[in-house]
């Protein structure tokens, strides 16, 4: 049996219907939501994990292509994890090969837990490791898909661990007033953890930016502050005194 075909009946193996349920509900999977079509066989993150780990040596990209090209979302959140595994574990060679092959698949990286899962471990570290190559941040930031628009952010998390800062102001700028919810809340949550690390440089952008920027940003982005600098932000003190 195909390396491919032997995951699928793995992971079809531990349907759950309920919790299948569920989740359909949870990744706003009815017509016109962001994820449309998406279907579920309601297995937890851990045991598809355990699956990944048990299968990424002897699976290979073209196995992974097929797992990401089925519309069941376990399929794919597996082949990302495998993904991740072979990327960590792997030489500059294939870590290239990863690389290119994510972003070559980036439309099938399509649900917000795909993307946050993944992204950062991949695109994120490859261009801590290559900063040449972080023009694709930009790129994607710009891109009419929302799959995409995500990635750029969320990538740039592996940078902010690194206390590198610059490239992920600029992508947030980039997205700033997006009007989707879900860029929303992620430029908000990278705004968020520069400000763990360094609060001064998280402040000096919100000083500048606070007043028009769209209120779920904002919120995500002083999610941490004391409650008077939350009232500032959110205007409803004059000052911070």
């Amino acid at each position: 049996m195909a390396k491919a075909q032997e995951i699928k009946k793995e992971l079809e193996s531990l349907h759950d219907p309920i919790q299948a349920e569920i989740l359909q509900r949870f990744f706003k999977t009815g017509k016109g939501e962001y994820g449309e079509g998406d279907i579920f066989l309601g297995i937890k993150v851990p045991i598809q994990r355990k699956v990944a780990k048990k299968h990424w040596k002897d699976t290979t990209l073209k196995d992974v292509s097929e797992l990401l090209n089925s519309q069941i979302h376990e399929f794919r959140f597996t082949a990302l994890i495998i993904l991740v595994n072979k990327f960590e574990k792997g030489d500059h060679s294939l870590r290239e090969n990863i690389y290119n092959f994510y972003l070559k698949n980036t439309k099938k990286v399509n649900n917000w837990d795909l993307v946050d899962t993944t992204c950062q471990k991949i695109i994120g570290q490859h261009i801590l490791n290559n900063p040449d190559k972080i023009s694709i941040l930009y790129k994607l930031a710009q891109s009419k898909n929302l799959w995409e628009r995500r990635i750029s952010i969320i990538s740039t998390f592996t940078l902010i661990r690194n206390e590198e800062y610059e490239n992920a102001l600029e992508i947030a700028k980039l997205l700033l007033y997006d009007e989707h919810d879900l860029i929303q809340k992620a430029v908000g949550w990278m705004l968020r953890e520069i400000g763990n690390r360094n609060k001064e440089t998280e402040e000096q952008f919100l000083l500048k930016h606070y007043k028009t920027m769209p209120r779920t940003t904002l919120r995500y982005a002083i999610e941490k502050f004391f409650r008077d600098e939350r009232d500032f932000y959110l205007g409803k003190k004059t000052d911070l005194q």
